[in-house]
């Protein structure tokens, strides 16, 4: 049956007229980016007159409905010559173990690495496998990333001035004070969309590697510390004190990410922590407003405050197209200077290519710059149990609407991770 699924789909989707006869010097892109289209056509059109290079851009939302059509079109062996694959790391491995992927790792290499150089390292780590990786791929580079993503705080200017705060705060202590200024006139201190859980479970990681390091988080992945220790009591407390201080807008813990960032662009709080498309988001809904970018204020003045991110979207080549050097070669164009700027001065996401910095919009800058101390789970060794993951989080939730105390989630939280990994034994 699931096989039959997979050649149905196939008809399906190319019956609609998707045809696989490329013209010899024409390279395909099939992306799911409704907001890039334009500028992606506008850029073709550039790349056509400099190398007389036909592009074709095929747009194909939203991201579910792209997902099914590259399974369908690498069933049929009929992938464009550039694509991308949307999910986990291992769907991007069964893309690669199935052929249809090129190691470009010699391209990165060439010129004295040049190309490589010209990118943010923790947004090719992404597409990146190292020696010894746990999917046993082959060490190398399999993508291209075309911008960069990261998540921070962000600080509302005028609401600052408003209760005498002239700096942004950057310990956790000049956090709080901030808030206290801000509560006795009135206004809102914190907002951000808790009710997306994965959101909480980035904030409470950036503690996490602040508190106790990232040598510490994986020992407790793998199950060697407890969530019991001292410090994940100590990351457990801080949203306590969130709670107890009065730094959370009311509802927090149910309000959407979309509805969040609304309560941001129309000032109803001084500080928000959102990814960097909001700049994007808040644009259109007020672009009179005046904000700044900060990472999340430090507990630990000794240890960095790390910030979930890497590459926004990539590319990736499939390895089987004969036109794959003429999608290696545009690829190259595309993440080059010029092309980057653009890219973000249209669609204002962040680009890859850190010498566009400079000529990019400042709060563009300003969130790209933090960019080396960016982690994400897609690129640590190890990963929590997914229903630890959820008991983590929710305890969380529980924490903020003050149904539960630290220790209490933390032995709840522990307790599931012992189930788990006596299951994992079994196995």
């Amino acid at each position: 049956m699931k096989k039959m699924f997979f050649v149905v789909l196939s008809f399906l989707f190319f019956a609609l007229g998707c045809s696989s006869a490329k013209q010899s010097n024409t390279v395909t892109v099939w992306h799911w980016m409704t907001d890039r289209q334009d500028a992606f056509v506008k850029l073709a059109q550039q790349y056509k007159k400099q190398t007389g290079i036909d592009v074709v851009f095929e747009l194909y939302a939203p991201s579910d409905i792209y997902s099914r059509k590259i399974i369908a079109a690498a069933q049929a062996r009929v992938l464009p010559e550039i694509f991308g694959v949307l999910g986990e790391k291992k769907k991007l491995v069964s893309f690669i173990e199935s052929g249809f992927i090129a190691d470009l790792t010699q391209e990165f290499q060439k010129d004295d690495a040049a190309w490589e150089k010209s990118l943010f390292e923790k947004a090719l780590d992404v597409n990146r496998f190292e020696v010894d990786n746990i999917y046993k791929i082959k060490p190398g580079l399999y993508g291209v990333p075309i911008d960069v993503t990261n998540i921070q705080m962000l600080y509302n200017q005028d609401l600052l001035a408003k209760a005498g705060i002239k700096v942004f705060p950057t310990t956790f202590d000049e956090f709080l004070n901030a808030i206290a200024a801000l509560n006795r006139v009135g206004i809102s201190g914190f907002v951000s969309g808790w009710g997306e859980i994965w959101m909480i479970d980035c904030f409470a990681s950036n503690y996490a590697f602040n508190v106790m390091g990232e040598d510490k988080v994986m020992a407790t992945y793998r199950g060697e510390v407890p969530y019991t220790d001292e410090d994940w009591i100590k990351v457990f407390n801080v949203f306590k004190t969130l709670r107890d201080k009065k730094v959370l807008i009311e509802g927090i813990v149910t309000k959407g990410n979309k509805y969040a960032e609304q309560d941001f662009a129309l000032e109803r709080a001084a500080f928000a922590f959102n990814g960097s498309w909001c700049v994007n988001v808040y644009d259109k809904m007020n672009s009179a407003l005046r904000y700044g970018v900060m990472l999340p204020p430090r507990i630990n003045p000794e240890r960095p405050m790390l910030i979930w991110g890497g590459a926004g979207s990539s590319f990736v080549v499939n390895d089987i197209s004969r036109n794959k050097k003429l999608a290696v070669d545009f690829l190259k164009w595309l993440t080059a200077k010029e092309q980057q700027v653009f890219l973000a001065q249209e669609t204002k996401n962040l680009p890859a290519n850190k010498e566009a910095l400079p000529l990019i919009p400042k709060v563009l800058a300003d969130f790209a710059s933090a960019m080396d101390l960016t982690t994400h789970p897609s690129i640590w060794k190890y990963n929590e149990d997914p229903l630890v993951v959820e008991a983590f989080d929710k305890g969380i939730q529980a924490i903020l609407i003050g149904e539960a105390e630290p220790a209490k989630i933390a032995a709840e939280v522990q307790k599931v991770k012992q189930q788990e990994m006596e299951r994992q034994k079994k196995r």
